[in-house]
Order: structure tokens, then C-alpha cells, then sequence
């Protein structure tokens, strides 16, 4: 082969900016306009799919609460009388209801589920958090609501070791209007000692204060607005400012004790536009408490 021509092969095949290099360059040029257009392609992909979910928007949402202490079913007349105590919650249709006092499959209630039977007969979702094993079955809270559960938890509460054990039963549901509302069903410790109820309360606080859902706190307190364990809880939660709410609920054949308590934290997104104590004084023990509150995200 002729010098000249080697040396210009040369130069093109190996040399700097060669014309190997060039070749390359557009090799790689047209690799990368090729991602470019997979990844638009599989974006528009993604795009198309994301556009046919049905999408939820949350809204204002009005909820109406309640917390019922059902006295294990008994009545005050020690009868056994479920439809009564079903009859109070339909009376009053709420979303929410948080119950204290429930029996799970005890001697004492006749060995029923008295939560999915209460849940029967208001055609509503139930749920039981046991707080002791008692008489045979469970003691602890109950939750009934219009909506399914997304999430729960059954929060076992601190208490002396001669005290009777406490729960908070923590549920989140979502709304009809897409809302996560967290709903926490309670029942603190009964003694005259404030001991457990402080403990139980400083509890509630840690473990809820944190919380990105807006949280509705309802139950028996066993507490009145000016104890130390209210003031602990008031700390993160807000009770209504409606004259309703500070009147007596307990006991409900002569309410003198207000103990029965619906709460709710960041309060700037609530507003609470009734709140009733209703003392019916066959079905229990306890005064119903009553709130319609109007959640705005």
C-alpha cells in the first residue's frame, strides 16, 4: 500500500478527532435520543394512567359525635336491654361514637360481642379495643362509625400496678368528603387518687401530639374541666367553648359531675356548631354526649 494512503487511514481510524471518534459520537447521540424518547413516552404513560384515577378532593366535612358510656349493657335497671341502648345511638345518627364500659363475650353481658352487636343493630362498623381480660370475655372500649376503618390501634394505657388497666382505642377513617380523621376512644381510670388518670393523660398527649390527622378525643375522663388531667390533655387538644359542654354528666338520673368530654386538636379547622348532653337515665349510668363538628381541611 502506497505511504501516503496509509498514513491518511491512519490518521482517520486512529488519530485525534478521527473520523472512528466522530462515528462514535453520532452512535452515542442517537443512543441518547432514544432514552429521551423512551423516557417521554413511559412519562406519558404514567400521565395517562394517573388521569384516569378518580381523584378525591377533600372537602368540608360536618361530623356528628358521640361518646357513650353503655355501662356494659346493663342499664340502670340491670336488664340487659341492647335494643335500648341501639335505640339511643339511632335516635341520634351519628358518624362517630366512642363507648366506654364494653363488654366482650363476658358472663355478666351473657357472653355477647355487645360492639358488632351495637354495630348490628345501627347498621354501622364496630370495633372493640380490650383494656383486661374480665369475668370470662373482655373489658375495654368500643367504636362505631358510618365509615370503614383505615387504620387502628388499641393503646394500652400506663396505671398502677392495683389499678385497673385502661385503653384508648385509635382509629382513622375516611370520609366521604376524602378527609383522614383520626378518632380516639377513651375511658381513664375512676379512682378518687388522680395517680393513674395524670399518667394516663400525660400518655395520651405523647402519643398523639405528633399525629398529622386531625383528631377527635372522646370518652369518659372520669375528670372534670378543672383536674389535672384535663389540663394535661388541654395542652393538645381543645375543649368547645359552647356553655354546653361544661354541664354535668354524671350521674344521668342527677347530672352534679361534668366527666364525659369531646375534644379535638388543631382547632383553627374545626367548628363546632352543636353540642348537646343528653341524659337518658334508663339506658345508663352516664349522660350521652353530643357534638356536631364542621372539619374544613
Amino acid at each position: 500500500m502506497d505511504n501516503l494512503v496509509r498514513i491518511q487511514l491512519n490518521y482517520i481510524f486512529k488519530g485525534p478527532g478521527s473520523f472512528r471518534d466522530l462515528l462514535f459520537s453520532i452512535h452515542f447521540l442517537n443512543f441518547k435520543i432514544t432514552i429521551m424518547k423512551l423516557t417521554w413516552i413511559k412519562l406519558l404513560h404514567i400521565g395517562a394512567i394517573l388521569a384516569s384515577i378518580p381523584k378525591v378532593n377533600a372537602q368540608t366535612d360536618t361530623l356528628r359525635i358521640m361518646s357513650f358510656n353503655i355501662l356494659h349493657g346493663a342499664t340502670v335497671k340491670n336488664d340487659f336491654n341492647l335494643d335500648t341502648l341501639a335505640g339511643v345511638i339511632n335516635s341520634y345518627q351519628p358518624h362517630l361514637v366512642a363507648l366506654q364500659e364494653v363488654d366482650f363475650k363476658t358472663k355478666r353481658a351473657k357472653e355477647y360481642d355487645l360492639p358488632t352487636e351495637l354495630g348490628h343493630r345501627t347498621k354501622m362498623a364496630s370495633l372493640f379495643g380490650r383494656a383486661m381480660y374480665y369475668d370470662g370475655g373482655e373489658y375495654g372500649e368500643g367504636v362505631l362509625s358510618k365509615f370503614t376503618f383505615v387504620e387502628t390501634e388499641n393503646f394500652a394505657l400506663p396505671h398502677l400496678p392495683t389499678s385497673e388497666p385502661r385503653a384508648a382505642l385509635i382509629t382513622r377513617v375516611r370520609t366521604k368528603k376524602g378527609n383522614i380523621i383520626q378518632f380516639v376512644a377513651t375511658h381513664l381510670d375512676h379512682l378518687e387518687d388522680n395517680t393513674d388518670r395524670v399518667m394516663q393523660a400525660k400518655a395520651l398527649v405523647e402519643k398523639l401530639k405528633d399525629s398529622p390527622y386531625p383528631t377527635i378525643l372522646a370518652g369518659d375522663l372520669n375528670a372534670q374541666p378543672k383536674d389535672e388531667s384535663i389540663k394535661l390533655l388541654l395542652a393538645e387538644f381543645t375543649k368547645p367553648e359552647t356553655p354546653n359542654a361544661y354541664l354535668p354528666t354524671w350521674p344521668s338520673d342527677n347530672p352534679r359531675i361534668n366527666i364525659d368530654h369531646i375534644l379535638y386538636n388543631v382547632p383553627q379547622k374545626w367548628k363546632v356548631t352543636d353540642y348537646q348532653v343528653l341524659c337518658e337515665n334508663y339506658a345508663t349510668d352516664h349522660c350521652v354526649v353530643m357534638a356536631t363538628l364542621v372539619f374544613t381541611p
